[in-house]
């Protein structure tokens, strides 16, 4: 197993080869067993997870700048970045770091790429953790009345109208980038100061190209998916947020269903991004999944 600790860290960013040569970036956080994260957007660079709201202090967090992403390089082949074959950047990442079987940690988007990696290397994952996921893999439809009914759940902040409207514009289909900005507070359980950063800096982090390759015909078989996910007898933990307009909690328990042993557990107050919400309660529920 590798393990790095600051000092490397400062001196070199760790890297490794793709199967196709292409050279993948990723972040060591904290000591102790490692945990592999998997970032969303999708292709997003994996810094806005940071250390997951401390979960460094319990975990060896190693977080994968997907191809194309932060200091990964782009590939030759932009087919490249379509969710099934980023299975083998993660196969890759696994033997790099000498790990027989390792925990696996997604966020969003990524959650996909985690059902994915799952359904062809089953006997590779010892747990698996998925936060506020995204349910493309699957082939859980999220409605707009589900995700109005969420929102509704936040009538009360002073951002609402602006946000709701722009919300029934794009369920409605006549989103525009004005939408898309007006909704932002709905992503975040605080519309305070420490949201609005990180909103600003996902920005310039997603990788639109390979975002819209990640999801190309062809990326997602869901009903090969689900039969593989429910053959998949480790533990499992699916977190979502209370207020979560991505990942709503009726969509988060139907996806749960689909594994034999998982435990779902909806954070309150939480957005897509628990972490920042309530890092204590985040962290104290994460850590445990994963001591287990």
């Amino acid at each position: 197993m590798l393990c790095l600790n600051d000092a490397d860290m400062v001196s070199a960013m760790p890297t490794f080869s793709a199967p196709d040569g292409t050279k993948l970036a990723y972040h060591v956080f904290g000591d102790g067993p490692p945990v592999v994260c998997l970032p969303g957007g999708p292709m997003q660079a994996s810094a806005y997870l940071g250390d997951l709201g401390g979960l460094s202090a319990h975990r060896q967090l190693i977080t994968l700048d997907l191809r194309g992403t932060g200091e990964s390089a782009i590939p030759e082949d932009p087919d490249s970045y379509r969710c099934d074959r980023l299975v083998d950047d993660v196969e890759a990442l696994r033997e790099h770091l000498g790990l027989d079987r390792m925990d696996l940690l997604a966020h969003s988007a990524g959650a996909n790429l985690a059902a994915l990696y799952v359904g062809r290397h089953p006997e590779r994952v010892s747990k698996l953790a998925l936060i506020t996921p995204s349910t493309k893999a699957v082939g859980i439809e999220v409605t707009g009345d589900i995700r109005r009914e969420t929102a509704q759940l936040r009538r009360d902040e002073p951002w609402f109208a602006a946000a709701f409207a722009a919300l029934e514009a794009i369920v409605a289909g006549r989103a525009t980038d004005d939408c898309w900005q007006a909704i932002a507070p709905f992503f975040y359980g605080r519309w305070d100061e420490v949201a609005q950063a990180h909103q600003a800096a996902e920005d310039g982090q997603k990788n639109k190209e390979a975002a819209n390759a990640f999801v190309a015909e062809g990326a997602f078989d869901p009903s090969a998916t689900r039969a593989a996910l429910a053959l998949f007898e480790q533990p499992v933990l699916l977190l979502a947020g209370e207020v979560d307009l991505t990942g709503p909690p009726p969509a988060m328990a139907e996806f749960t269903g689909l594994f034999p042993n998982a435990e779902f557990v909806i954070q309150p107050g939480a957005g897509h991004f628990p972490w920042l919400d309530d890092a204590d309660w985040f962290v104290a529920t994460t850590a445990a999944f994963l001591g287990r």
